[in-house]
């Protein structure tokens, strides 16, 4: 209360003296400065739930003896780590309801969720397919209906995924037609994690087969003839299945009618267990294509002709250093989009009868933007690239040569333009981190598009600006930076500033349309993204300098980023949060331990916190091609050198909130458990350290719409909290 009638008295003071604007500046800013140490250094410190340390756990890495001290939190099936869990979602609770305003935000998410929501429509036997949800529907419907042109003609519903379950954390993964359109087989996920169920609907009766397909991960359904192809692994043992190093994967033919137990085994390398073989087949299911990869880039490539029973499989890429992906065929000729010799990508023409990389034909050249797609359809190729990572679309005929440039609505991300080779009409989805997505359906002979599906989103785009920057990083680099704020924005330094960043595994950060951000720009706030190094924005050599040994550019990028929203005015120190997520959590993690003071809130979400250890969980080990493993000693080093839990040092963190999921099987919880518990205990200042662990959640994908709304209403409410800003 004395706080808050000083306060008032100090403001006051300013409104009466005849100063100028300069001087009511700075003493607006030493009050917050103020006000901040006040907040941070209260006599009372926080009473952190206890965690007991693991006694005489030492690795021994390379001659370094490297202490673990929270393993035993490793084991989330323990009554011990259930336990820990209970006790720190309880803390974040009690620390959360202090916090008037959590409602206000929560309600006003709820209003911008609430509208009809369309998908991208498709074609399959003349009849149109589309994902739609209400707008707080837990999980979108998919649906069919006849009339091709009309968005709001009458459809009917062929899978509802609200029905899955009473909570709505069973989803909808993929769907896959079969290639007579007589069966639609479909993906179940459960509570997040990434294994998949298959179910096969016949769509002439609307029921389901009695087929059944268990333990599949990473993998969706390749149809030929009578049956699809489908990737497996092993069956985990009871209490390992969102744990156990995923290995020994097999790709098997699954004939439609049978057990699994039936189905016939297509590929499996023991000799190499962390070999993980993925089956495609082309549109017609003629080719059968299998890639295998050591991890989350590099693959080789085989093929099969299927009209050939007798054929073997031939090799087309027999080593993992780059990616080729068979788009489709043509009279028997494969159609590839590959960074073979081309980082930023070109398309190629691949003979299986003669399939030597001396004899591949170059259709589309690489040039200076990056290819990061391409379709067929209505006899040409439709590519997508970006330049500084805005959508262009561009047309060819089968030869390669340039037709056209497709004019979009204005500069923004554009997806889309698929379907099948005979179509002459597609649709296309057209957004910003301020537009909300507009659906387009385009004729393919007159090169003409119109509006199909307008959003109905409760958010006035008129009153927001997205602009892209370009800054320099510590070693010269540019990089390019998306910010989004109200029109009438003053840059004053104290606007509330959310900086995202996420720099791996060659994921480009695309300024799409949130639901989440209006609540940052309504209250006068900015959202910035970086478009850091370690992503696929410019292309492999941009992902090349950001991985391995060179993951420090990743780190400087982003705190370069935040430096320059700083020294432009946007924010400040005591204004700005990070956030990321999985490899974006390892970023915030390492950033706030090599420079604890860059921001005022930080949140690292289901990330990769130990670097030393993470190749024994699940899918972890397809991570060392990213991060490189600490079975190599230069490798090793490095990861020791930036690891966001070995790193942490008795000092004054920022306000830290740490997202992890109960059934988040792609970067187990263990990671934050640990991480969080020993940032508790390295805290000096008052600043929280807490963690939300979600349940029944996942790593993200498949989370029901109440539990998204729940979450980023604590997630922005806690932001403006610690920031000392009242909505």
């Amino acid at each position: 209360m004395w706080l808050q009638i000083w306060t008032k008295d100090y403001l006051g003071e300013i409104k009466k003296e005849r100063i100028n604007m300069n001087n009511i500046y700075l003493k607006l800013v030493g009050l917050f400065i103020v006000i901040t140490l006040l907040h941070r250094f209260a006599p009372t410190p926080l009473k952190y739930p206890k965690t007991e340390k693991s006694k005489n756990i030492i690795d021994i890495y390379h001659g370094d003896s490297i202490e673990d001290e929270y393993r035993w939190l490793e084991d989330d099936n323990s009554m011990q780590t259930k336990a820990w869990v209970q006790k720190q979602n309880a803390f974040t609770d009690r620390y959360m309801r202090k916090i008037s305003f959590r409602k206000k935000i929560k309600d006003r998410l709820t209003e911008l969720w609430d509208y009809p929501t369309l998908s991208m429509p498709f074609i399959k036997n003349n009849n149109v397919y589309f994902y739609k949800n209400d707008g707080l529907q837990n999980q979108s419907v998919l649906y069919v209906k006849k009339n091709i042109y009309d968005s709001d003609s009458i459809a009917s519903v062929v899978i509802d995924p609200n029905t899955f379950s009473n909570d709505g954390t069973e989803s909808l993964g993929g769907i896959y037609f079969s290639n007579d359109n007589k069966y639609l087989g479909y993906s179940v996920q459960k509570s997040g994690s990434d294994w998949r169920e298959f179910y096969i609907q016949d769509l002439s009766t609307g029921s389901n087969l009695k087929d059944h397909i268990k333990w599949v991960k990473f993998s969706g359904m390749s149809w030929s003839g009578d049956g699809f192809f489908y990737t497996t692994f092993p069956k985990p043992n009871e209490g390992e299945e969102l744990s156990k190093v995923n290995e020994n994967s097999k790709v098997y033919y699954h004939k439609i009618g049978s057990k699994q137990i039936e189905d016939k085994l297509i590929f499996y390398d023991p000799a190499n267990p962390k070999i993980s073989p993925y089956a495609s087949t082309t549109s017609d299911g003629r080719f059968l294509i299998i890639y295998r990869s050591k991890g989350t880039y590099g693959q080789s490539l085989m093929v099969k002709d299927l009209d050939k029973p007798d054929s073997d499989l031939i090799n087309l890429v027999d080593d993992y250093t780059s990616e080729t992906n068979i788009i489709d065929h043509i009279n028997g000729k494969l159609i590839a989009i590959t960074d073979r010799n081309a980082p930023k990508r070109t398309v190629v023409l691949i003979d299986p009868n003669n399939p030597k990389e001396s004899n591949w034909v170059t259709l589309i050249p690489e040039n200076n933007d990056v290819l990061t797609s391409v379709n067929l359809l209505n006899g040409n190729l439709i590519a997508h690239y970006m330049v500084d990572v805005i959508s262009q679309w561009r047309m060819f005929d089968i030869e390669g040569n340039k037709i056209k440039d497709i004019s979009l609505p204005g500069p923004g991300i554009s997806s889309g333009f698929g379907g099948d080779n005979e179509q002459n009409f597609t649709w296309y989805r057209f957004e910003s981190l301020v537009h909300p997505p507009t659906i387009y359906i385009y004729d393919l002979n007159s090169h003409s598009s119109k509006i199909y599906y307008d959003s109905k989103a409760n958010f006035n785009k008129d009153k927001y600006i997205l602009k892209q920057d370009f800054y320099i990083s510590k070693d010269g680099t540019k990089i390019p930076i998306f910010i989004a704020h109200d029109r009438d924005l003053v840059l004053d330094n104290l606007r509330p500033t959310l900086l995202y960043g996420y720099g791996g595994f060659n994921i480009s950060i695309k300024p799409y349309f949130n639901k989440t951000i209006p609540i940052i720009l309504e209250n006068k706030g900015v959202y910035a993204s970086a478009n850091i190094r370690g992503g696929g924005e410019y292309g492999q050599e941009w992902h090349e300098a950001g991985m391995l040994n060179n993951k420090q550019n990743v780190f400087d990028d982003f705190i370069s980023a935040a430096e320059y929203l700083i020294k432009q005015g946007y924010t400040s120190t005591e204004t700005l949060a990070i956030r990321g997520g999985s490899n974006g959590g390892t970023l915030v993690g390492a950033v706030i331990n090599q420079k604890p003071n860059i921001c005022r809130v930080a949140f690292p979400e289901v990330g990769v916190m130990d670097m030393l250890r993470y190749e024994k969980f699940t899918i972890g080990w397809a991570w060392a091609v990213e991060y490189g493993s600490v079975e190599n000693k230069d490798y090793f080093m490095n990861l020791l050198s930036y690891s966001p839990l070995h790193n942490i040092k008795k000092m004054n963190y920022p306000s830290v909130l740490v997202y992890t999921a109960d059934h988040d099987d792609r970067v187990v919880p263990a990671h934050s458990f640990k991480y969080v518990a020993k940032l508790q205990q390295n805290q000096i200042s008052n600043d929280p350290i807490l963690i939300r662990v979600g349940t029944s959640t996942g790593h993200g994908a498949g989370k029901p719409t109440k539990k998204v709304i729940e979450e980023y209403a604590e997630k922005w409410a806690f932001m403006f909290h610690e920031m000392g800003i009242d909505i």
